[in-house]
Parts: structure tokens; sequence; C-alpha cells
């Protein structure tokens, strides 16, 4: 595994920044998004082991005891399996939906949880939250939009198309973080069984590079100053095919946005807005 620097910084705009961003971990493997401001830290997701989380923080040099709280967009394991000792360690309340709540298996500890209802906007410190609905094959699976001094920050992952609610939600933001799953060649010869690769392919399961860039050419916001590309599958992608594939539609499509691929188990550079 491969951690970030502390000093791997990528300055979007001049100043002293508003947010930083940095992604742990994005895969099928686990995924992890830590976002913060001077004055609050949130973890989208702990689908690393505590301990890989812990060192990951670390590296850019963040304190696990510091993080306020913990926003999950769904219960599947590369999303959850470092909950508990995220939680253990800093104490951070978990915020989630009402459906998603149930499902995940709390044992003995009793988390601080704060429940919203899909779709629902609310406040964590600095941040206004809004979540919306997306099509994945998890009970009450959702993204987020995070906004921070007229700094927005969308996240959708783990999506089988692109509806136009999700279009919506993702309008006017400055960072796009944007599932690019598979190439849909790979996939169809890949070592997959036959009905895991229909639940790939299906509208409740993920997002392939020609959908992203059908997406690009025709739904990409001209405001988006930086999109990263992540979520790419071990076994059904690869990095060089997904910088390809989307530098040509961002190329065809005239936009000056900047385009970053995350390679599955490799942490991010930190953006600064």
């Amino acid at each position: 595994m491969q951690h970030a620097a502390i000093e791997s910084y990528h300055k979007v705009s001049g100043g002293w920044p508003i947010v930083r961003i940095c992604i742990l971990a994005s895969s099928s493997a686990g995924n992890a998004t830590f976002v913060r401001t001077n004055h609050t830290r949130i973890l989208i997701d702990a689908g690393l082991s505590g301990r890989e989380t812990f060192a990951r923080l670390e590296a850019i040099g963040e304190s696990p005891e510091s993080l306020d709280a913990v926003l999950l967009t769904h219960e599947h394991g590369d999303h959850i399996c470092g909950l508990l000792p995220v939680l253990r360690k800093s104490k951070a309340a978990v915020y989630l939906t009402r459906l998603t709540a149930p499902t995940i298996e709390w044992g003995k500890y009793e988390p601080n949880l704060q429940c919203f209802q899909a779709g629902q906007q609310f406040r964590i410190g600095d941040f206004q939250v809004e979540s919306f609905s997306i099509p994945h094959d998890a009970i009450d699976p959702v993204g987020f939009c995070l906004t921070v001094d007229g700094v927005r920050i969308g996240l959708a992952t783990d999506l089988g198309y692109m509806p136009d609610s999700v279009r919506m939600h993702l309008r006017g933001t400055d960072f796009l973080m944007l599932e690019s799953n598979h190439d849909l060649d790979m996939l169809k010869v890949g070592p997959y069984p036959w009905s895991v690769k229909q639940r790939v392919m299906s509208r409740h399961g993920h997002l392939s590079n020609g959908m992203v860039s059908d997406f690009i050419l025709d739904g990409l916001d001209p405001c988006v100053r930086s999109m990263v590309l992540t979520h790419l599958s071990e076994h059904n992608n690869h990095p060089a095919i997904v910088d390809m594939t989307a530098a040509q539609a961002l190329k065809r499509r005239g936009s000056g946005c900047s385009m970053t691929v995350a390679e599955p188990g490799v942490q991010s550079q930190v953006w600064e807005f």
C-alpha cells in the first residue's frame, strides 16, 4: 500500500485553503475519503481496516482522534469494514440513512448515530451536507454534496447509471468524485462469474468508463474545476484506460476541467480549495 506524503498538495485556487480533500482509498477493496476545514474533519466511508485508515490519516498530518463525523454512503463491506475501529478511536458521530443503520452489526458498541432520510440536507460543523439517492444494489445508497464557504464537493460512487436526479444534484460542484468502475470489454472477458458480471452491468451496479465518457460529454457542469475518477475495479479496469477515455471526452467537450484517476490501493494527493 502506498501513502501520500504530507507535502503532496495540489492547490486548485490561490490563498489560504478553505477545505482540504484526500482520497485515502477508492476501489472494490476499500473506500474512504477525508475532507476538512480548520474546524471540522469528516471521513466519508470507512472501508479500510482501522490500522490502515489511521496510517493514511497520519501520512497527511491528521489525527484519527480529531474526526468529528463519519458519513456513510451505504452498508457494503468495502465502505464500512473499518467503521467500528475508527469510531472507537475517534468517538466521531455516524451519519447514515435510517434504513442503512439497522443493516450494520454494531455488536456491543453504542455509536452516536445521526440518522437522516435520503434526500435530506443537514449540517456537520462547517459543512452543509446534501444527500441524494443513487441507483445501487444496497438498502438505501446515497451520494453527497458538501458545501463550505462557496466551495462545493460532490461524491457519487457505486451507481449503475446516471439518472437525471443525480445529474441535478451534481450541478454547481467545484470538485467532483465520480465512479469509473469498469471497462465493459474487460468485464465481459474477466474472471467474475456471469451472475456477478450481470450485477455490475445492471442499472443497480456500477458505472462503466463509457458511461462516464457520456456524462462528461452531455452532463458535466462547466463549473467543475477538478474531477477525480474513482472506485476502479482491480480486475476489470486499468487507470490508463480510464485516463485515456475520460481525457478524450474532456477534449471533445472542450472542458478546462482538470482530471485525476484514483488508482486502486493508492492514497491520493491532497487537494486544496
